[in-house]
Parts: structure tokens; C-alpha cells; sequence
């Protein structure tokens, strides 16, 4: 398969080899993906497989350079999430839901994503799709109607894959670098309720264990190292790529903040006029939540809004995340000190899922205790790259 480019546009020549031409993973229905495109889609595509297979629910990821910026399952939004996320939920699809929630984990990240979705992609779904900025998508099938709307989006540039939903990988996975090929062991561990055994801590709810394995298979394809806060079947906050674990937790917890703050009633009372496009939308009530705006700022967000906006003070900021509370962490290694346990529990976690074996491991497991938090030790790392 001939691809667009590969990692830059200036690196000219890529191309896609599949090892069994007879039984292809994926097929490419229209566009040319990047090799970026294809990565996003092959890593997204099994995240979601995964998440379906494990919970039994229409899951779905928004792809962003290697790593999900958003994942979630198809659970019910309340009033606040629907007028958060400008949606009337009594028109989605499970699939659509799923969606939706996945790209409203971090919208502003989600700018450009590519699309996984564990479900065949109906008109719903695809109508949707046509509302916002996307690369492309991945699924195990399309109604005819939806194809139609999805071929015809980004002046018909717009990349979609079909990927089979029976395909088993090989055992083996390798890749060429810098004049050497490297040969592993696919990480093909199952995440499920077994790894929520060693329970050191607490208790987990149902919708607890959900939250944990659904953010357990989301970092198994997430770029190392990466934590992630996990409510409600969705992820709100995944912080990867990060030397530093507590600088994850941080930057996580950080992203989980945000999206709380996104159904404060001041932001949810910023109107703004019929000709501001969906993504300004979400990039100045970003911009509000996080304050220090500067004159300009405020002036041009005025503009686009009916009414002046007041400001969102740190006070009113603090007692509103002062509430929130059942947040689930989840981490794809050890957690090594027990600082992140005291980040994570300024954002309201209450339920963590890691590996264990870290030499504090008493502190972690105490600070846990001291906390109210309920912890589990998977003993299996999920370190991606």
C-alpha cells in the first residue's frame, strides 16, 4: 500500500506492507492514509476491539499522534454533559454516544483526530462526524448511507479503513530502526476482571471496575509513561509520553480538571453567538477555564458572546472540583512514591488500578488508606511505544 507520506511530509516515499496477503487486517475503503493516519488507526482500532471484548459495550478512541486523547464506552450523558458537549443525546446511537464521549475527553486535543469505533458506523454516527475536524476512521463495517456522508467529508480527502474484526495478529511484532530490526512478543495480556484481584485497599464498585479496566486497555495502547482519570464509562484525562510518572498524574489530573470544569454553570452559561464555529467554542471556554486571560483576550471573547462573560475565579474553580469525587486512576507502571497519591486525590480519585512492585510499596499503599482510596495491584506493566 502506497502511503500519502510517512512520519513528515518530506519524507516522500512510505509504504504499507501486509504479511498475509490473504488475510489483510485492514483495508482502505478511500484516501491515502499517512503513516502517522495508519498508526493512529492500527493502535485505535485494537484499543477499541479490546474495550468491546472485555466490557461488552460500544467503545470508541480519538486518535491523536500515537495515543488516545480521548476513550469511552457508550453510557448515558446526564443534562449537564449533553449541554456540555452540544449534544441532544436522544439522537445518538450507542456508536455516536461512544463517540462523542471519546472526543469530549479533550476536545481541544481531539482537533484533527482519527476515529476508532468497535461498532459498523451508522448515518448517526457519520452525521455527527461531519460536525467536527477529523483525519479519518476506523471500523469494522459501514452502513451505505453513512459511507456516502464520510467519503464526501474534508472535500472528499477524508481517510477511511475497514478494519476485520476477525483478524488475529501474529504472536511476534517487529520493526526496522536505524539499520537494526527489533523482534518481541506481542503484548496480547487480556485485561479484565482478573486483574483487579489483588485488591490491597477498599473495594471497587461496578461501575469502578468498569472505569478501571476500560483505562487499563486504554493505556496498553497509549505512549509511555502515561496515567489516566477515568469517570462515568470515559476517560477525562490521560496524561503520556511523560519521563516523570508524577508528572503524568499531574498532567492527567490536570486535563480531568478541565473537563470537569466544562459543566461549572459559568461556563455553561457562556452563550455564544450563531456565527462562532463549534471549535471556537470549545477553545475559548478552555481558554476561560483556565483564567489569567489578558485584555485582548477578554475582548475578543466578549465579542463572540451575547452577553460579557464574568470571570471564573480560582476560589469558585476550587469549590466547584472540591466536590467531585469517584474518579478512577489507572497507571501502566508502578506507582514509585506516594506523591502522585496526593495529586490524584486533589482531582477526586477514589479508585486506582497499577502494577505494583515498587520498593514503597507501603507507603503508596498507606497514603491509599489515609486517603480513602481503594487500590488494586494488576502485576502486569503496560509500557507502549
Amino acid at each position: 500500500m502506497q502511503l500519502k507520506y510517512g512520519m513528515n511530509p518530506h519524507q516522500y516515499f512510505a509504504t504499507a506492507e501486509v504479511l498475509d496477503p490473504r488475510a489483510p487486517p485492514v483495508r482502505v475503503l478511500h484516501g491515502m492514509p499517512s503513516l502517522i493516519n495508519l498508526l493512529d488507526a492500527l493502535n485505535s482500532w485494537q484499543l477499541v476491539r479490546e474495550v468491546r471484548m472485555a466490557l461488552g459495550l460500544p467503545a470508541a478512541a480519538s486518535f491523536k499522534h500515537v495515543s488516545p486523547s480521548g476513550v469511552a464506552v457508550a453510557t448515558p450523558l446526564d443534562e449537564r454533559l449533553e449541554c456540555a458537549y452540544e449534544v441532544d443525546s436522544s439522537s445518538l446511537t450507542p456508536a455516536a454516544l461512544a463517540y462523542v464521549r471519546a472526543r469530549e475527553t479533550d476536545p481541544k486535543s481531539s482537533f484533527g483526530d482519527f476515529v476508532a469505533l468497535s461498532e459498523p458506523v451508522d448515518e448517526a454516527t457519520a452525521l455527527f462526524l461531519r460536525r467536527v475536524i477529523s483525519d479519518g476512521i476506523i471500523a469494522p463495517g459501514y452502513e451505505p448511507n453513512a459511507l456516502k456522508h464520510l467519503i464526501a467529508k474534508k472535500s472528499g480527502a477524508f481517510i477511511v479503513i475497514q478494519a476485520d474484526a476477525t483478524f488475529e495478529p501474529p504472536t511476534r511484532e517487529s520493526f526496522e530502526l536505524f539499520g537494526m530490526r527489533l523482534v518481541q512478543d506481542r503484548n496480547n495480556h487480556e485485561i479484565g476482571l482478573s486483574d483487579l484481584q489483588d485488591l490491597r485497599c477498599g473495594a471497587l464498585t461496578d461501575e469502578a471496575t468498569r472505569d478501571l479496566i476500560l483505562g487499563l486497555i486504554a493505556l496498553k495502547y497509549t505512549q509511555s509513561n502515561s496515567v489516566g482519570y477515568i469517570y462515568g464509562g470515559q476517560a477525562i484525562g490521560i496524561g503520556a509520553g511523560q519521563q516523570s510518572r508524577v508528572d503524568c498524574t499531574k498532567l492527567a489530573g490536570a486535563k480531568a480538571d478541565v473537563w470537569q470544569l466544562r459543566q461549572h454553570p459559568k461556563v455553561l452559561g457562556l452563550t455564544f453567538k450563531r456565527d462562532v464555529k463549534r471549535q471556537d467554542r470549545i477553545n475559548w471556554r478552555v481558554r476561560y477555564i483556565e483564567g489569567n486571560l489578558a485584555q485582548w483576550e477578554v475582548e475578543s471573547l466578549n465579542a463572540m458572546l451575547d452577553h460579557p462573560a464574568g470571570p471564573l475565579s480560582e476560589s469558585e474553580k476550587r469549590e466547584f472540583l472540591a466536590k467531585i469525587d469517584g474518579v478512577s486512576l489507572v497507571s501502566d507502571g508502578f506507582i514509585p512514591f506516594r506523591d502522585n497519591i496526593d495529586r490524584a486525590a486533589e482531582h477526586g480519585v477514589r479508585y486506582i488500578a497499577q502494577p505494583g512492585g515498587a520498593s514503597r510499596d507501603g507507603e503508596v499503599e498507606a497514603a491509599c488508606r489515609a486517603l480513602g482510596i481503594s487500590m488494586a495491584h494488576t502485576h502486569i506493566r503496560l509500557f507502549h511505544h
